[in-house]
């Protein structure tokens, strides 16, 4: 391993003998580079560590070897979007890690798996299983074209698999065994796929005892196979975004009804072998695709566009250091709902990127929040944040800020400052009332306290409806953000702006990593991963806002969030 400089949180991860450590930030990938690539050799000094995370460092290309012998106490490792390939993962992995049980290797580049998880060149046999406990494994956003029976062999408990955003064309393929051998992968639950280029669903799905979630939206599937029918806990099914021969079934696909299709299948698929009716509905689609680009209706073919966009959500369970907002009892008489999350991934770099980011919060309060009267946005760098948050309340005269774009000042002289801008405003435009745009100033009339979220410091990095903090701006190096909406009127509509905030930077980003707005210059692509970034879905990590004695008041995004875009979104649960 590499020994490039001093890092301290290594060194004080092992004076205080941390279970968990999480590495990032740009400090660390200058450091990572100057160590070759590598992790430093302090690493191997922390057998406690439970936990370990370094994410987001496109210079991270090789482990180095020893870290399975060095770090045997781990149960979650998340290497996420670094640039390791199956050979610099080799060493690291070569031996066993007998009590971990989370692993993500998303977002790599992987073309294929390192030989401890059953990659090329295994011949395990009946040695031991690499990883005996390991129940959730993420390979999403790689490279991957086949996986082989390797697999089921070094981790015969996984429970979760995730796939998504590879270029799988078979599935399972060779993922299972040979028949003969015994029942591979008796406790998988839930299988992810989508987004590949899957184009044959074996009828061996069906010998996944526990499957009870499958996913493989958005590839190039024409059937289903009737074995679906036989998989004894299947309960939601996603196969949207397949071109279906059976119109029949693919209407029932849109509609997310699981248990129909099953029962379809078990029945035969009444509208299968029906090729003239099938040639009928392919003539009538390209009519009406036709008409519509004659009438200048491009918005169909927007939206298949706009379903191609990834979010991948990080569940607080497989998240080791989750971000947590505590809520003041005082908060409920002044701005009572709060809604946040984390999103990484972004890329504001190109071009106009960043303007075109601010440019889209703007309308975002100006159209669903209703010029901020019924919900506001704060966007922040996470790298600026300073966890733990608290969503507070202060008085006028006691709640300082530094607002975007000036100096610090109490919150009732901000307050001020602005009703004079309004007010000069409506003067040189010859108007009787204060526009609209600031008609949120008056949310705060008669309020004995502001409300405000503050940081670990002590700092208010949001003061709503009013403004963010200079303190935690997003910049053009900004790659993750922390995201916060705030309501007086009701959390659904928290809810509801987030999913639509989150749907709009997805479009942002997709469209700077494709477009690269003129300035993709090499070294800009590389710091990203790549050419083959652009499939790589933005994270989205659940945030939990807590009461003041840590009862769940809400999380997001849940099971039921997202709902209102996913139509343009493929969410990755």
């Amino acid at each position: 391993m590499a020994a490039a400089g001093p890092w301290p949180e290594l060194e004080a991860a092992a004076r205080e003998r941390r279970r968990e450590l999480s590495l990032a930030g740009s400090a660390v990938a200058e450091r990572v580079a100057a160590g070759g690539g590598r992790l430093p050799e302090a690493l191997l000094a922390l057998p406690l560590l439970q936990s370990l995370e370094l994410s987001g460092c496109a210079a991270l290309r090789e482990l180095g070897p020893g870290v399975a012998a060095a770090l045997p106490a781990l149960h979650t490792l998340v290497l996420s979007r670094n640039a390791l390939g199956p050979a610099g993962l080799g060493a690291g992995l070569g031996g066993p890690l007998p009590a971990l049980r989370l692993l993500d290797l998303s977002g790599n580049g992987l073309e294929a798996l390192p030989a401890a998880l059953g990659g090329t060149g295994d011949d395990a046999g009946d040695a031991a299983p690499a990883f005996p406990q390991l129940r959730s494994l993420n390979l999403s956003a790689n490279r991957l074209r086949e996986l082989g029976p390797g697999l089921a062999r070094a981790a015969p408990q996984l429970q979760e698999l995730l796939l998504s955003g590879n270029r799988l064309r078979a599935l399972p393929g060779g993922l299972l065994p040979p028949a003969g051998t015994p029942a591979p992968f008796p406790l998988l639950s839930r299988l992810d796929a989508a987004d590949n280029e899957v184009a044959e669903l074996g009828a061996d799905i069906a010998a996944l005892p526990a499957l009870k979630s499958l996913d493989v939206a958005n590839n190039q599937l024409r059937e289903l196979p009737a074995a679906l029918a036989d998989c004894p806990r299947l309960k939601e099914a996603n196969f949207r975004g397949n071109q279906l021969r059976d119109k029949r079934l693919e209407k029932m696909v849109n509609g997310c009804q699981t248990k129909a299709i099953l029962e379809y299948l078990r029945a035969g698929g009444r509208g299968k072998g029906k090729v003239e009716s099938a040639r009928e509905d392919v003539r009538k689609k390209k009519r009406e695709k036709q008409q519509k680009k004659d009438n200048g209706d491009g918005e169909q073919d927007e939206v298949e566009e706009a379903s191609k966009l990834l979010v991948k959500i990080l569940h607080i369970s497989e998240n080791p250091a989750p971000l947590v907002v505590k809520v003041s009892p005082g908060v409920k008489d002044v701005r009572a709902f709060i809604v946040c999350c984390v999103l990484k991934g972004v890329n504001l770099k190109p071009g106009n990127a960043l303007k075109r980011f601010l440019t889209m919060q703007t309308k975002l309060h100006e159209d669903i929040c209703e010029k901020r009267t019924v919900a506001t946005i704060a966007t922040h760098d996470l790298q600026l944040v300073k966890a733990p948050l608290t969503y507070d309340v202060q008085p006028p005269d006691e709640l300082k800020i530094m607002p975007l774009g000036r100096k610090e000042i109490k919150a009732k002289d901000l307050l001020r400052q602005l009703q004079l801008e309004a007010e000069e405003q409506r003067k040189q435009k010859k108007r009787q009332n204060v526009s609209g745009l600031h008609r949120y100033l008056q949310l705060l009339d008669g309020k004995d306290n502001y409300p405000c979220l503050v940081d670990a410091e002590g700092a208010v990095i949001s003061f709503p409806p009013i403004t963010n903090s200079e303190k935690t701006k997003i910049r053009k190096e900004t790659r993750d953000l922390f995201l916060e909406v705030t309501s007086d009127t009701s959390l659904q509509i928290c809810k509801d702006v987030m999913d639509t905030l989150i749907l709009k930077i997805a479009e942002l980003n997709r469209s700077a990593l494709e477009n690269r707005e003129g300035s993709g210059s090499d070294m800009e692509l590389d710091a990203l991963g790549g050419p083959g970034n652009m499939n790589l879905p933005l994270v989205v990590e659940q945030v939990r806002v807590v009461d003041t004695d840590g009862n769940l008041k809400v999380l997001y995004p849940s099971k039921t969030d997202l709902a209102t875009v996913s139509s343009l979104l493929t969410v990755i649960r």
